[in-house]
C-alpha cells in the first residue's frame, strides 16, 4: 500500500483539484481562446537554463505564431563531446579532472549555422586566424548552438530525440513546469538523448482537438528543421582552400556565416540545438497520463504520414499510465474508482472540460483506444511501452490496449509497478521516490533497443 505520506497529500491533492475542475465547468463557456494558454498561474514553473551548470541545458521556444504551442528543448551535456572523444576518453598526466570550459575548447569547431559571436569577429577581424576551428558558442556559460565536430572517419556525433508530452488532465501542467522540468531532466541524462518537452494548449480555453493537434504540429515542425538544417548545410557549405595547406583544413569564409536561412523580419528560423545536434530519425514519443493520450494520437498520424514527416520517423513510443477510459467499466475501475490522486469522478470532470460541449462520451476516440473502426491499423504501430500503477482505476484499459498491440505481433511490454498510484513517476511531491527513480532507469533501457544504432542495441 502507498505510505501514510502518500495518502495524506493525495486527499489534500483532490480536495483542490476538484475545486479548480468546478470552478472551471461553471465559467467554461466563457474561456474560448483560439491562442490559449500552455500554464497555469498557479504552476510552480522552472525557468531556462541555457548552460551545462547541472549536465543539461534548456530553451523555450514558441513555434506557433497563431497560438501559445510552445516547446522546451532538452540537450545533454554530452552532445558537445566528439564520437571518439565520448567513448574513449584520453587518461590524463596528472590524473585530475579536466575542467568543462578545457574540455569544450578541445572539441573542434567545423561550423556554425548563424552569424559568428563578437568574440569570432573580433577575431576575424584583428587577424586572429579565419580558419573555423575554435569557433566557440558558449558565452557567459550560455550554450548558443554549432555543428558537432567530425570522427576520425567523418561521423557526426546525433542524438536521438524524445517528444514528451506532459500530464495534468488536460487542464494543468506544462512544458516549463518545475515537475515536469525534473523528469525531462532525468530522461534526458538516462536515454542520451535530446528531449522535446510540448507545451499543449489546456482546456478548457481549447478544446479537442486543440492538444493533439499541437502534438502533431511539434512533430511537422521538427520534420521542418531538419530539412532546413540540410539546406543551411548546403548553402554555407563553402570553403577554401581545400583539403591542401592552411590550418584546421581550410579557411572558413566570412560570408559563409550569414548563410543561413532567415524568416521576413531577418531572424533564423533554424533552431541551431535541434540542426547541430539532433537526429530525427530515431525519434521516441512519451506521454504521461493524458498526454500518453496524444502520444498515441501523434504516433497514429506519424504512421499515416509515413514519408511525408522524412527524415523523421517515430521508432517506438512510452505510454505512462495513460488516460484511456470506457461506458463499459472495466475490474480495476470498479475496484478503484476512489483510488488516489486522480479518481474516477475527477477525471470524468476533466474529460468534461476537454471533450466539445455535447459530445461527451467515454468512448470517444480521444478516451478509448479500442473503439472500433479506429485508424490505422494496430499492426502498424510502433513499439509501444506501456507503464502502469497498481492503485490506478485506469491500469485495465491500459493494458487491454497493449495486449492488443500484441496479438497483431508489436512488441508492447507492460511495466507494473506495485504499491504505486497515478503519476507516481512525474507527479513533483512523488519525483524524488525511489519508484520514480526506476521506472525512468527502466523506460530508458527499453528505450534504448530503438534508439541505438544498428549493432549497439544491447551495449548498454
Amino acid at each position: 500500500m502507498p505510505s501514510v505520506a502518500v495518502k495524506l497529500y493525495s486527499v489534500f491533492f483532490k480536495f483542490l483539484l476538484k475545486h479548480r475542475l468546478q470552478n472551471r465547468i461553471q465559467t467554461s463557456s466563457q474561456h474560448s481562446d483560439p491562442f490559449g494558454v500552455t500554464t497555469r498561474p498557479e504552476e510552480s514553473v522552472a525557468a531556462a537554463n541555457p548552460s551545462f551548470a547541472d549536465g543539461v541545458a534548456t530553451k523555450d521556444i514558441h513555434i506557433d505564431p497563431l497560438t501559445s504551442l510552445s516547446i522546451r528543448i532538452f540537450l545533454p551535456e554530452s552532445a558537445l563531446t566528439a564520437p571518439e572523444l565520448h567513448s574513449k576518453p584520453k587518461n590524463r598526466s596528472n590524473h585530475e579532472p579536466q575542467p568543462r570550459s578545457a574540455r569544450l575548447d578541445s572539441i573542434a569547431r567545423r561550423k556554425s549555422y548563424g552569424p559568428p559571436l563578437l568574440e569570432e569577429r573580433r577575431s576575424n577581424s584583428c587577424g586572429g586566424g579565419s580558419s573555423v576551428e575554435g569557433l566557440n558558442l558558449m558565452t557567459d556559460g550560455a550554450y548558443r548552438g554549432y555543428s558537432p565536430p567530425s570522427g576520425a572517419k567523418g561521423e557526426r556525433r546525433r542524438l536521438p530525440v524524445v517528444l514528451q508530452f506532459h500530464g495534468g488532465g488536460w487542464v494543468s501542467g506544462g512544458s516549463d513546469s518545475a515537475a515536469n522540468d525534473v523528469f525531462c531532466r532525468r530522461i534526458t541524462e538516462l536515454c542520451d538523448v535530446i528531449v522535446i518537452a510540448v507545451g499543449y494548449r489546456l482546456a478548457p480555453e481549447n478544446r479537442y482537438p486543440a492538444a493533439f493537434e499541437d502534438g502533431v504540429k511539434v512533430l511537422n515542425w521538427l520534420a521542418k528543421q531538419a530539412n532546413l538544417a540540410e539546406c543551411s548545410r548546403s548553402m554555407g557549405g563553402g570553403r577554401s582552400g581545400g583539403h591542401g595547406g592552411g590550418s584546421g583544413g581550410g579557411e572558413f569564409k566570412k560570408s559563409d556565416a550569414h548563410k543561413h536561412i532567415v524568416d521576413s523580419f531577418g531572424a533564423s528560423v533554424v533552431e541551431p540545438w535541434l540542426a547541430a545536434h539532433a537526429d530525427p530519425s530515431r525519434c521516441v514519443l512519451l506521454g504521461a497520463s493524458c498526454g500518453a493520450n496524444i502520444a498515441d494520437y501523434v504516433a497514429r498520424k506519424a504512421v499515416e504520414g509515413g514519408k511525408l514527416l522524412d527524415p523523421v520517423k517515430v521508432v517506438a513510443q512510452v505510454l505512462m499510465y495513460p488516460f484511456f477510459v470506457g461506458s463499459v467499466p472495466t475490474q480495476s475501475e470498479i475496484k478503484l474508482a476512489n483510488s488516489y490522486f486522480y479518481d474516477k469522478a475527477m477525471c470524468t470532470l476533466s474529460w468534461k472540460l476537454f471533450l466539445p460541449e455535447g459530445e461527451f462520451s467515454l468512448d470517444h476516440p480521444a478516451a478509448n483506444p479500442l473503439v472500433p473502426d479506429r485508424r490505422p491499423p494496430l499492426k502498424l504501430m510502433p513499439p509501444t511501452l506501456t507503464v502502469v500503477a497498481e492503485h490506478d482505476w485506469m491500469r485495465d484499459r491500459a493494458i487491454a490496449y497493449s495486449e492488443e498491440l500484441r496479438k497483431v505481433n508489436v512488441d508492447a511490454p507492460v511495466l507494473e509497478y506495485k504499491d504505486a498510484v497515478h503519476e507516481f513517476a512525474t507527479l513533483d511531491v512523488l519525483l524524488k521516490s525511489p519508484q520514480a527513480q526506476v521506472c525512468a532507469e527502466d523506460i530508458a533501457i527499453w528505450v534504448k533497443k530503438y534508439i541505438s544504432l544498428r549493432g549497439h542495441e544491447f551495449s548498454y
